[in-house]
């Protein structure tokens, strides 16, 4: 892998995993017809999560600093209601929100972990990142169409919770958009447009961080040179870069509701995609 390579690889992460366009999808695309195949690709995907993650700590950072922080108060807490049971552990919008976003990853989770094989074989070809990139279209066309809701992280339910988490797993399926599937589905639980993109990309977090510590197994004994490790370090950099630049975008997109044009796009890339799938074949 070259240096070139890797920062054209960071721009395309950094830019597809916040804007609705299925970073997945686009990276199997490249695979497909490109045939990259990428030296120290492994440690590279891992690294690349990591840049991606920065930029959603540094977008977010007086949200996520409170969020941990009541985190571990809430645990504290809950440890004492054993000896004082009259201590209300969730009494803070923000331990409510805490609550909000762990139960979202446990539907994220299971999913991800049941259709892992599915997912992996699903990036080999073009027909399932070109459905899944039609799918997406969809779902963006609902959300340019959805009035703004009222719901904060007071009023929000754990029934939302969990539909938002299950929205989030079925967006392992390659085209399908994290951001777009997660944001449409809090816009459709009645979520305040804020609060709708706040909560897609905290909710990320953990999804992306566990994705990144399963792949970490597989890195060990690999054959990394010193210049290999160099460039899998500068595509982070870049992905995290354009990547905050792609987070601010994406946030200037809930609240003006202009989602319109990454449907459209979406859809032709997808129809591109099935048609060169039937016609390699």
């Amino acid at each position: 892998m070259s240096v070139l390579q890797a920062i054209f690889l960071g721009i395309v992460q950094g830019l597809t995993e916040f804007l609705p366009v299925s970073s997945s999808g686009h990276l199997a695309i490249f695979q497909n017809i490109f045939h990259m195949k990428l030296e120290g690709g492994m440690l590279f995907d891992v690294l690349l999560h990591v840049g991606t993650l920065t930029a959603v700590f540094v977008a977010f950072r007086k949200d996520i600093g409170m969020l941990l922080s009541e985190f571990f108060g809430m645990t504290a807490d809950f440890i004492r209601h054993f000896r004082e049971p009259d201590i209300i552990v969730v009494n803070s919008a923000y331990r409510k929100f805490v609550l909000l976003i762990i139960i979202s990853t446990i539907p994220t989770g299971i999913l991800g972990i049941v259709a892992g094989d599915f997912v992996e074989y699903a990036g080999l070809t073009l027909l399932v990142p070109g459905i899944g990139l039609i799918i997406t279209s969809l779902l963006l066309f609902v959300a340019d169409r959805v009035g703004d809701g009222r719901k904060s992280a007071r009023s929000a339910t754990y029934l939302n919770a969990f539909e938002i988490g299950i929205a989030q797993g079925v967006a392992t399926i390659p085209g399908i958009s994290r951001s777009g599937a997660t944001i449409t589905a809090c816009l459709l639980c009645g979520f305040k447009k804020e609060f709708a993109v706040k909560y897609s990309f905290i909710m990320s977090i953990p999804a992306i961080l566990g994705a990144a510590l399963l792949e970490l197994k597989d890195i060990p004994g690999s054959d990394l040179s010193a210049s290999m490790i160099a460039n899998c370090v500068v595509g982070m950099i870049v992905a995290g870069l354009v990547g905050f630049v792609a987070l601010k975008i994406m946030i200037s997109i809930v609240r003006q509701k202009k989602y319109l044009g990454f449907s459209v796009y979406c859809l032709i890339l997808g129809l591109v995609c099935i048609a060169a799938h039937f016609i390699k074949k």
